[in-house]
């Protein structure tokens, strides 16, 4: 069963146990500032796991595309991507433990085919200090799965990932209980970082194993939390069945929730029993094309063509999801993606225009299950071999700067400067000719350091924790600027026309910024006539009120509006904005929340105006407003 397969069946699978599939969310989240990219399959879902009711029901499963830009420097080895896919599956107060081992552990072993030999699995060893017991029903459950199979699976205390470097694992052992650095979910991370009045849990985690010629011993002993790759997590299932109190202990909760993620390509890695992802059906034609290229083979360049073969299958999906390369945000780590790409590709020999022998063999792995992909296909090819182009561009001239930069001895910031701003590639640091250019008194590879370490922050914000944030779209302040984007979207069809369409927004707490089709600046005459409308119907104090619709109904006959190129589930919200003594609501919009309740909210307290700060262009054709509240 090759990925794709995998995938379908999956989804399938759970449709079957009563599960009504939901599109996977764009890779760039809607109204949420707390992170640049949707980094695992239970971000889109948090509100409705955080007790908000799901239009789809209680039963829930997806595949959703995640990127996790602190990963960028780890790819290379035989499991590091930026880009993957999770599996999920939720219960919102339905069914709990037993069900989803069970079912979990049947698609693994009936319908995927892995050896049940070859599964570990871990739970939670409990925190006697804030009254929370060991996690004995989960063990319990994996003892008697395990044993229907025929299998020994005898339990064991290890603790921390250090305890079990320094045991490992003795005959007959399948079933371990960790520590809250392990094995515990929250917002927050372990227990005593669980925030106030969060929902939080036990999980139990699949491992799959594959040998111990895999192990490598500068980790300690083998065990399934090690790191040394003999295991590889294939699967972890959240049972999120307390709730922190005021005086920080725990209580359970009235509907408990499971929240499980699988790591697609780690479970097809699985099933061909070997531990390097990318010889998976997903990653392997890219692979393929690169040796057809540049007519090396994968064995002896395995580092260049997995770093390629990753970054532009992520590349390709932030351009489906409308990001263009830029030097902010998401076009920032779209256009390093790029870049790394195409400085790995000169390792390979591959000095021409590459993206377009790539890109299509991307596309072709995604687009029947994926028809975004396919109706996108001819953009997504323009927008990174236009890239492409200006990057090789840019890279002539950091050829010419660092011929200028020389003559006086190269620094560690100039080698960075030259890195990250013109794209040449550090590698060149090892030749001869470039290292009699460095001064030879800054240590100027620490230097260097010192700057990508820097720069890696900066690229962090997707990063590890990432649920945290989750919620930190929904204070007052976020709810009002919502609220405002509704507003202004209204107010720029009726000055502008119906051609404008919704392609981003973004909410902090001391602006909005709105992404919208036109196809030139605006006036300063049509920015304050757009002004003015917001705050005439702010005064206004219309009311807002949600009603859930069938999909087609809601778009079609209705003529709600939708951010463009969102795929919805069969039925959706749609938000409207109607004052008491008016017939027809002014803003009527596809939306999941959070909203005031009136309008007046937005220009309290005190006496606030809604007011334009920006307009410009964000991208061709697509304009981008950043508004306040003041």
């Amino acid at each position: 069963m090759n990925a794709q397969e995998i995938r379908n069946s999956y989804l399938e699978f759970f449709k079957e146990r009563g599960h009504v599939i939901i599109p996977r969310a764009k890779l760039v989240p809607y109204n949420d500032p707390t992170t640049l990219f949707t980094g695992s399959g239970m971000q889109p879902l948090l509100p409705y796991l955080l007790g908000e009711p799901h239009q789809d029901g209680v039963r829930l499963v997806d595949s959703q595309t995640a990127l996790r830009a602190q990963d960028i420097e780890d790819v290379g080895d035989n499991r590091h991507t930026t880009f993957f896919e999770m599996l999920g599956n939720w219960s919102l107060g339905d069914y709990f433990k037993e069900q989803q081992i069970r079912w979990f552990f049947e698609f693994l072993t009936e319908k995927v085919g892995l050896d049940p030999h070859k599964i570990y699995v871990t739970a939670f060893i409990g925190d006697e200090a804030h009254g929370i017991p060991r996690d004995d029903e989960v063990a319990n459950i994996w003892q008697k799965v395990f044993a229907e199979k025929g299998i020994e699976a005898k339990i064991v205390e290890v603790g921390s990932q250090a305890d079990g470097n320094a045991r490992g694992i003795k005959p007959g052992e399948r079933i371990f209980f960790y520590d809250d650095g392990e094995n515990w979910w929250s917002r927050g991370g372990g227990i005593d970082k669980t925030p106030i009045g969060d929902p939080c849990g036990p999980d139990s985690e699949v491992f799959y194993d594959f040998g111990s010629e895999h192990h490598a011993t500068g980790y300690g002993a083998a065990h399934p939390a090690s790191d040394s790759g003999q295991f590889m997590e294939i699967g972890n299932q959240v049972f999120m069945q307390y709730r922190r109190l005021e005086d920080g202990s725990f209580e359970p909760l009235e509907k408990q929730n499971v929240d499980f993620g699988g790591g697609l390509e780690r479970i097809a890695a699985a099933s061909i029993n070997s531990p390097d992802v990318f010889k998976i059906s997903l990653l392997w034609p890219i692979i393929e094309q690169l040796q057809k290229l540049s007519r090396k083979n994968y064995e002896n360049n395995t580092s260049s063509m997995r770093v390629i073969a990753d970054h532009l299958r992520a590349a390709t999906f932030l351009a489906v999801d409308g990001v263009t390369p830029s030097n902010k945000e998401q076009g920032y780590v779209m256009r390093r993606l790029i870049r790394r790409a195409i400085r790995f590709a000169f390792d390979l020999g591959i000095e021409q225009n590459f993206l377009e022998s790539i890109v299509p063999v991307i596309a072709d792995m995604y687009d029947s299950d994926y028809p975004e992909v396919a109706l996108k296909r001819d953009d997504i090819i323009a927008i990174l071999v236009k890239e492409e182009k200006v990057f090789r561009q840019t890279l002539r001239k950091g050829i010419n700067e660092m011929t200028k930069l020389k003559d006086n001895g190269l620094t560690g910031a100039d080698i960075f400067t030259l890195y990250d701003t013109y794209g040449f590639p550090i590698e060149l640091s090892t030749e001869e000719a470039f290292k009699q250019a460095i001064t030879l008194s800054e240590n100027w590879r620490e230097e260097f350091d010192a700057n990508m370490q820097a720069q890696r922050q900066r690229s962090q914000t997707a990063a590890k924790g990432t649920f945290k944030g989750g919620l930190g779209g929904q204070t007052e302040i976020h709810k009002q600027y919502h609220t405002a984007t509704h507003l202004m979207y209204a107010a720029l069809r009726q000055v502008l026309g119906d051609h404008v369409v919704q392609h981003g927004s973004n909410i902090t707490e001391e602006r909005l910024r709105f992404d919208f089709s036109h196809p030139e600046k605006m006036t300063p005459e049509q920015i304050r006539e757009v002004e003015d409308i917001v705050n005439r119907e702010i005064k206004k104090d219309l009311k807002i009120s949600y009603s859930e619709y069938p999909t087609k109904v809601a778009r079609e006959e209705m003529g709600a509006l939708g951010q463009f190129g969102d795929r919805y589930g069969e039925t959706v919200k749609v938000y409207q904005m109607i004052a008491d003594n008016e017939d027809k609501p002014f803003s009527f919009e596809i939306c999941g929340g959070p909203h005031v309740e009136h309008t007046r909210e937005l220009i309290q307290p005190g006496d606030k105006v809604f007011k334009i700060m920006k307009e410009e262009s964000s991208s061709a054709g697509i304009r981008r407003i950043k508004a306040v509240l003041v």
